[in-house]
């Protein structure tokens, strides 16, 4: 599917809460580890971005990516994140989800590249984002856009 150059960027609102439902179950689309419980994955990420769209605490923000037609096609979640170490602010990715029919058009790019706008607005040095292994398409794209690995978390089933 070709890029599209008509795609704009807003920030969601309550009305688009059915289609951001709609998009969380993608978040496991790469099949999660088998210790993972995808029905727990789901509710989890279901609550805490629902959180961010009805309460809209300081610091968090959600984008919608929509065509010429207001059809939405992927949304991005962000809110403010500390480092570990020295406890620096920095942006974060708390999710990034494209429509199943948008993959390929650029649509994950264009968001990428609205939760930077929005670090920057927020005097942010870095912007952070967690994957799973797994998802190597999304790592895929993240490396392409400039992210690096920082710490690689390593776990064993018992």
């Amino acid at each position: 599917m070709p890029i599209k150059s008509n795609i704009e960027i807003r920030h969601a609102t309550i009305n688009d809460k059915s289609f951001i439902v709609s998009l969380i179950p993608r978040l496991n689309d790469f099949g999660p580890p088998p210790w993972r419980d995808v029905e727990v994955m789901t509710a989890y990420d279901t609550l805490i971005i629902l959180d961010s769209l009805h309460f809209q605490p300081e610091g968090t923000a959600i984008f919608i990516a929509e065509d010429e037609n207001h059809k939405p096609l992927g949304l991005i979640h962000l809110f403010i994140g500390n480092d570990y170490y020295n406890k620096e602010k920095h942006g974060h990715i708390s999710d990034l989800i494209v429509a199943s029919e948008a993959e390929g058009c650029g649509v994950g790019t264009m968001l990428l590249e609205k939760g930077e706008v929005w670090a920057r607005e927020h005097g942010f040095k870095w912007i952070t984002l967690g994957v799973f292994a797994q998802n190597t398409r999304a790592r895929e794209l993240y490396g392409r856009m400039g992210f690096g690995e920082d710490i690689v978390k390593y776990v064993k089933e018992l």
